[in-house]
């Protein structure tokens, strides 16, 4: 569980590394983050069939499982983010309250932003659709330079 980079301060974006996603919350100090998870605490993933997550404030190590994490406020270039108290005080807040998740829109990460910008963001979820989008573009071609040939080929035949 290797701490990439500087120490975290209270408000900052917590990044854990999971194998094939990444899973944020806000550290708020005294070792402990807040993050929107499943009810063991482990990840926000296992919450995605089920449609709702909690609010829990766990030990940074424990939420670490194992896995490099680091700060990332990545978004401070785009918007400024609310003061550290202001941020601490909003995340404890919502310790223990049940919320709806989506994969695509009300995820850790949006979750997370929200309390240090006020601004739901997530490049996890933008990304696959950039991916998805191309995916759908190059199958699409691929479809088209198929069929034109085919037709090419028939024209051939007549």
């Amino acid at each position: 569980m290797p701490l990439i980079g500087p120490e975290p301060k209270p408000g900052d974006l917590i990044e854990f590394h999971r194998v094939a996603y990444q899973h944020w919350g806000v550290y708020v100090g005294n070792g402990y983050v807040v993050h929107l998870t499943d009810q063991e605490g482990w990840s926000s993933l296992s919450s995605a069939f089920g449609g709702t997550a909690v609010v829990r404030k766990d030990r940074l190590e424990s939420v670490a499982y194992g896995c490099d994490y680091n700060v990332n406020n990545k978004y401070d270039s785009k918007c400024s983010p609310y003061p550290a108290g202001k941020i601490v005080n909003a995340a404890l807040k919502q310790v223990g309250k049940k919320m709806d998740y989506s994969v695509t829109s009300a995820n850790c990460e949006h979750f997370a932003t929200d309390l240090r910008y006020g601004k739901q963001f997530c490049d996890q979820v933008d990304n696959a659709k950039i991916y998805a989008a191309g995916g759908t573009a190059i199958a699409a071609g691929i479809f088209a330079a198929f069929a034109i040939s085919s037709m090419r080929s028939n024209r051939q035949k007549q």
